[in-house]
């Protein structure tokens, strides 16, 4: 018995993952270097691993280590359930909003090659804009707490960044400047709405373009090949224009509801997950992959796509980030600092009674950065408690 699916990404990159390196070795930086060889190595006898017997029937198996690289999908739902459970105790119990920031199509080439600056950029961008917006009293005049993840793909794993945000359906009460009141108020959004979608799509092209204004005047931003033209400030600014009349995509989905459960597994569809699920690679065979998407220009209809391996490659890479990038970000009530202050405070706000010693534990688990306990090991053949025999 084993949930391992038939085809995984690790397999493309054992049998083509050499070549790819070869072709394209002027194009790839120490950590997608470092990516690829995790991935193809995880959880086989190159990292080592233990002997393990299960207490109740007796089944013994070799386990091997995992890589634990954050792009691996084999690495994600440990990680995941282990996310999920420290954000249970920051969770309140109102409806959340889920806004997604979509950069333009027309900026992926400087993007890719600046990856830390401008995805770094589009956190403080839609941060900035939900802050702006949300404190402004003729909309809501309050500070928000949000959960940001950075998502870099599309469904055939194309160069897609965008910022997924769950939004706390209201917040304490605050100036225009967005800062909170000395005695705040518990401020609600209207019954299913959040902010002004447009206002918001305004917002965060003015926010972002002054940034990466700002960043090429302050010569942060590398300017090759094709781009070369674009050191020049009057180019760069030419080049910008057309993007400065477009409109940008910000996207409200319908808010949450429910108690902290269905919040928690609505996050999980978002948070931890890489550019490709193993579950969606249906074939690997003559140097070709084909793998599942979902066809959202047709409902979302599930279509199958052929790449050769090379291509799926080149695909998958792009999508690996910067060493010590952080893709989920904490904004507003959920920020680090005096998060603990102001959920409190928006908790007493909301009548929701939590025990002294459960609020401080939860309080020093979140500031220390603390995980929940692993689960125990199960056999997957009886159920038992697997036990370690050998390292």
């Amino acid at each position: 018995m084993s949930d391992r699916p038939s085809l995984e990404v690790a397999d493309i990159l054992r049998w083509h993952g050499d070549d790819f390196v070869q072709a394209h070795a002027d194009h790839l930086c120490g950590v997608q270097r470092r990516a690829l060889h995790d991935l193809a190595v995880c959880r086989t006898a190159a990292l080592g691993g233990h002997v393990e017997a299960c207490a109740g029937c007796g089944a013994v198996r070799i386990a091997y280590n995992s890589c634990r690289n954050r792009h691996c999908p084999k690495c994600q739902a440990g990680l995941r359930a282990r996310w999920l459970e420290r954000e249970r105790g920051l969770l309140l119990p109102v409806d959340y909003h889920h806004v997604v920031f979509t950069l333009p199509h027309q900026l992926n080439p400087l993007v890719l090659g600046n990856p830390a600056a401008c995805y770094g950029l589009l956190f403080h961008s839609a941060w900035a804009t939900l802050r702006e917006v949300a404190s402004d009293p003729r909309y809501l005049g309050a500070e928000l707490g949000a959960v940001a993840v950075l998502h870099t793909w599309g469904q055939t794993l194309t160069h897609h960044p965008h910022l997924h945000c769950v939004v706390s359906g209201g917040g304490l009460s605050c100036d225009a400047d967005g800062v909170v009141d000395e005695s705040p108020r518990w401020v609600s959004c209207r019954p299913g709405f959040f902010l002004p979608v447009r206002l918001l799509s305004a917002v965060f092209r003015r926010h972002y373009l002054a940034g990466l204004r700002a960043l090429h005047a302050a010569g942060r931003l590398r300017l090759g090949g094709s781009l070369a033209a674009l050191t020049d400030a009057a180019a760069f600014a030419a080049w910008l224009q057309p993007v400065s009349a477009c409109d940008w995509v910000v996207h409200s989905k319908p808010p949450v509801h429910g108690d902290a459960d269905i919040v928690l597994k609505y996050l999980a569809r978002y948070v931890h997950r890489v550019a490709l699920a193993n579950s969606r690679l249906l074939d690997l065979s003559d140097g070709q992959v084909t793998f599942t998407y979902k066809d959202y220009a047709h409902g979302g209809k599930p279509r199958e796509m052929t790449l050769s391996a090379d291509e799926f490659l080149r695909r998958w890479v792009q999508h690996i980030l910067p060493r010590g990038f952080v893709k989920v970000r904490h904004y507003g009530l959920l920020s680090n600092r005096g998060r603990a202050a102001k959920l409190t405070r928006c908790r007493y706000l909301l009548g929701v009674v939590v025990p002294l010693q459960q609020e401080a534990a939860a309080a020093a688990a979140a500031a220390a950065g603390e995980t929940a306990p692993a689960a125990t090991r199960r056999c997957p053949y009886c159920g038992g408690e697997l036990v370690v025999l050998e390292v």
